[in-house]
């Protein structure tokens, strides 16, 4: 693996470390010390996820503009500065204004992330975004178990904490980053003639808005464990800490599963068929939550679920580099993890709304039927590339993503 992703992952470990310290506990912090109604509390971490998705889109394309690593500079200066004012300004009015801008400055940066790896790396595949993945998850394992114990002393010092890693990551990018970013630069479409001809060609287009329609029902799904399925667990006499061993160990596997899923994706002739394989195993999990009722059942259906996820959510960026023209690269990246945050943002929502109206063994049976939804719709997303195939421009994507 060159140089350039082990910085990278480092630098995305450490910047979710930091994150993670604060997005478990934003819940309990605005509720319990804001005196907030636990309504305003969603209310204020769905505009975190919104802002999240505007970051998400302005980092990817300041991307194609001036680059990767002035984009992350930006993003990470904006969350850290963000996260400095948390210790300061501790009431209701003030930790909103600023956990939107949090969002906004920390959704710049994961899109900037992902299309260096993919131009430093770009034999590599899956492998760099993959690879991203793992020390993501690894920084929310670390992250989300620090940020219980610190905030056990104050909130302030987690505050506090956060700001220090987002700091110790501003400078590893200012180390480091400016050469990863010349293979951007080197790599960019200059000729202005080939810039139009590559923009008027939408079948790439096309397709990533399919794949991720079937990246946004996955997140949907997903993220009902960490909301309408929470609430469940503790229904069915699961303990907090039992629950968070299933995150646990949702970590550990990703971390020591990697042999496992390199076995796997070598054995598999494309991504799509990667995607459809790991689609499946997501209905299967929900599957298992329909016998579940006990501790043992909801491990064995968290195992699966993660089995799942390692083999999906790497894909998805993957696709949009393959189908990505040089110099919209950013833009690509930035719509995929926009799609992602706008799935975690509205499906607690929907999700309580099913369980509240029927009951959870409904909400399961709808969440099966959304995956298979999702692997449909993933089946057809190179469509509009088998339909352009005479065209030269997007040729080598197909091959790639196909």
């Amino acid at each position: 693996m060159p140089k350039a992703i082990w910085l990278l992952i480092i630098g995305m470990a450490i910047n979710v470390t930091g994150s993670s310290l604060l997005w478990p506990l934003n819940t309990i912090y605005i509720h319990n010390h804001l005196g907030a109604s636990l309504t305003m509390a969603g209310f204020l971490l769905m505009l975190n996820s919104a802002a999240g998705i505007v970051g998400n889109l302005m980092g990817g394309t300041l991307y194609d503009r001036i680059g990767g690593y002035l984009s992350v500079v930006i993003g990470v200066a904006i969350s850290m500065g963000a996260a400095l004012l948390l210790t300061f300004f501790n009431s209701m009015l003030p930790y909103a204004i600023i956990l939107v801008v949090i969002g906004f400055g920390s959704g710049m940066i994961f899109p900037a992330m992902y299309a260096m790896a993919g131009s430093a790396w770009p034999e590599g595949g899956r492998k760099p975004f993959n690879a991203l993945y793992v020390s993501q998850n690894l920084g929310v394992a670390i992250g989300a178990s620090l940020g219980g114990w610190i905030a056990s002393y104050s909130f302030t010092y987690t505050f506090l904490t956060n700001a220090i890693l987002y700091a110790v990551f501003l400078v590893i990018v200012l180390l480091f980053y400016r050469p990863i970013d010349q293979a951007h630069q080197q790599g960019a479409v200059t000729n202005v003639i080939e810039q139009k001809k590559v923009i008027r060609q939408k079948g790439p287009f096309y397709a990533l808005l399919i794949i991720c329609l079937a990246f946004f029902l996955g997140w949907v799904a997903y993220v009902q464990w960490q909301s309408s399925i929470a609430s469940f667990t503790q229904q069915m006499g699961v303990s907090l800490s039992q629950y968070s061993l299933l995150w646990t160990v949702n970590g550990l596997l990703i971390v020591i599963g990697q042999p496992g899923v390199k076995w796997v994706t070598t054995r598999i002739p494309s991504l799509k068929a990667q995607i459809m394989l790991g689609i499946s195993i997501f209905a299967g999990s929900y599957v298992v939550l329909l016998f579940a009722h006990e501790f043992k059942g909801f491990m064995v259906a968290m195992i699966v679920l993660t089995l799942g996820e390692m083999l999906v959510w790497p894909a998805v960026p993957t696709i949009a580099s393959d189908l990505a023209p040089k110099n919209r690269m950013g833009f690509y990246q930035g719509f995929v993890n926009s799609t992602a945050t706008a799935g975690r943002m509205v499906g607690p929502l929907i999700g309580g709304v099913v369980a509240d109206i029927f009951n959870m063994h409904v909400l399961f049976v709808s969440l099966i039927f959304v995956y298979l939804i999702a692997g449909v719709v993933a089946y057809f997303y190179d469509l509009p590339l088998k339909r352009a195939t005479k065209a030269p421009v997007f040729e080598e994507s197909l091959q790639k993503a196909d």
